[in-house]
């Protein structure tokens, strides 16, 4: 009787052991990480990403001098935010360059800030940052890792130039009370030279730092006991 009664008590040890196992195993759910390593990783793209606004902000202040107009370095680290950053950083990114600029820091270009600069003129550009940054990285990501130039200039030209274009002028138009194609002309074909190197610039240093150090991270399945 004694033996037997060992024997049960020692089946159901194993059980809870194995059931604790399960459990703990079952939390490993992000390419193997334990979720403090999660948080970790949280901590450190929303530190990079509020670097990449800062980079917004300085790139605003350098101005390149190519014809027709001088050309700044924003929308570069914009398309750079979404391709390296992937979707949802880098619209967090972007994100915290317009709440920083909506609360009145001088983030924005000749160091302006302020709900009456976010919301001036340019302001349908800057607004279309955190969608443009968000689009470029969800396209990276569907790709990821079968990344090319080409394929990330194309698609930093339709979301990072196009849409941009598109928000910007509209709003200019809307604003200034001018057509849409004289709002165009002034706020766009300009600048259309310029954007287009930097949409290649942006995807060739993005696709060196993503195959270098590759940040965006999908989660992936836990496979019970059962399916393997």
């Amino acid at each position: 009787m004694e033996f037997f009664s060992t024997f049960h008590l020692d089946e159901k040890h194993d059980m809870l052991t194995h059931i604790e196992y399960e459990v703990d195993i079952s939390k490993w759910n992000v390419e193997g990480e334990h979720p403090m390593s999660q948080g970790v990783l949280s901590v450190r793209n929303l530190i990079v990403a509020a670097m990449f606004a800062a980079l917004v902000a300085i790139g605003g202040r350098i101005a390149i001098p190519l014809p027709p107009v001088p050309i700044t370095l924003q929308t570069l680290f914009v398309m750079m935010a979404g391709s390296i950053l992937g979707a949802r950083w880098g619209a967090v990114s972007m994100s915290i360059f317009v709440l920083l600029a909506a609360f009145g820091a001088p983030v924005l270009a000749q160091g302006q800030g302020g709900l009456a600069a976010l919301f001036g003129p340019t302001g349908g550009y800057i607004l279309s940052w955190p969608v443009a940054a968000f689009l470029i990285g969800w396209f990276t990501e569907k790709r990821a890792p079968r990344l090319s130039v080409a394929y990330l200039t194309a698609v930093h030209v339709i979301f990072g130039v196009l849409l941009v274009y598109a928000a910007g002028v509209t709003w200019l138009s809307f604003v200034t009370g001018m057509g849409w194609n004289a709002a165009f002309a002034a706020g766009a074909l300009p600048f259309i030279p310029g954007d287009l190197v930097k949409t290649a610039v942006a995807a060739i240093v993005a696709l060196r730092v993503y195959r270098v150090y590759p940040m965006i991270r999908k989660a992936t399945p836990v496979k019970s006991q059962k399916n393997q």
